[in-house]
């Protein structure tokens, strides 16, 4: 057998493993039916004032500086393409990356909530990933929890005087694992243990879900890091729009 043909065959068989490993479709965060009914009401009832929020935001950045739309869209983009890769977890939801973070430190955590609420729906109809009665539990954990952590985290660095790409970088990483530590609550609350209840229910969610999130974390943190140099490097008007970088830098 020629090297060539050795290399071909591992070639597929490497794409064999890739789609073998693939979940299905609806795992995709907290897939549809997979919540009690009354968990979905009410995690919708607690998303809805963020949402409001939200649109709030949304309207007041806009009019102060219609070049914000540029920023907005690109934050939902980001958010809609990086959470669609996905690896298998636990059974009814995945692990991904989920890219608040970026929208978060950019423009704020509550105009994060509508984008991701947007994405999230578009992937729930369109894609099948995650679901229309799961959707408030779903915003909730990866659209408002996520990115209000990493407002917070960027904006403790900033005071701290902590080296701004460190900031960045925790602020992603830590409102990544954020968002999965809420939906491992929200499992938990949903399905407790027999043994230890909520907690313990919660403690094997979040073993589950670690080997794999851990490192697609880093991954967010570091690109980032990334995509915010960049952007201040070659969209200084828009970055100075919404007030990211201050004249005096």
């Amino acid at each position: 057998m020629s090297k060539k043909q050795r290399n071909m065959i591992l070639f597929t068989a490497v794409c064999a493993l890739l789609f073998s490993v693939t979940p299905a479709v609806n795992a995709m965060h907290i897939m549809e039916g997979y919540l009690p009914p009354k968990y979905c009401i009410a995690w919708g009832i607690i998303s809805l004032p963020f949402l409001v929020w939200g649109v709030f935001s949304i309207n007041k950045t806009v009019k102060n500086d219609r070049k914000n739309i540029t920023i907005l869209a690109m934050s939902g983009a980001f958010i809609f393409v990086i959470s669609s890769l996905k690896i298998p977890s636990v059974t009814g939801s995945c692990s991904h990356m989920t890219g608040t973070g970026l929208g978060a430190l950019l423009l704020g955590p509550a105009p994060v909530a509508v984008l991701g609420v947007i994405v999230l729906l578009f992937q729930a109809i369109l894609l099948a990933h995650g679901g229309l009665t799961s959707l408030g539990a779903n915003t909730f954990s990866m659209a408002i929890a996520g990115p209000f952590l990493s407002f917070g985290i960027f904006w403790l660095c900033q005071k701290w005087k902590i080296n701004k790409k460190i900031g960045i970088f925790l602020a992603a990483f830590l409102g990544d694992l954020f968002t999965y530590c809420i939906t491992s609550l929200q499992l938990a609350l949903a399905y407790p243990s027999m043994e230890g209840g909520t907690g313990a229910s919660m403690i094997k969610f979040l073993g589950v879900f670690a080997p794999t999130q851990l490192p697609l974390a880093i991954l967010e943190g570091i690109l980032t890091v990334i995509i915010i140099m960049a952007l201040e490097t070659y969209a200084i008007p828009e970055m100075k729009a919404i007030g990211f970088i201050k004249e005096a830098e």
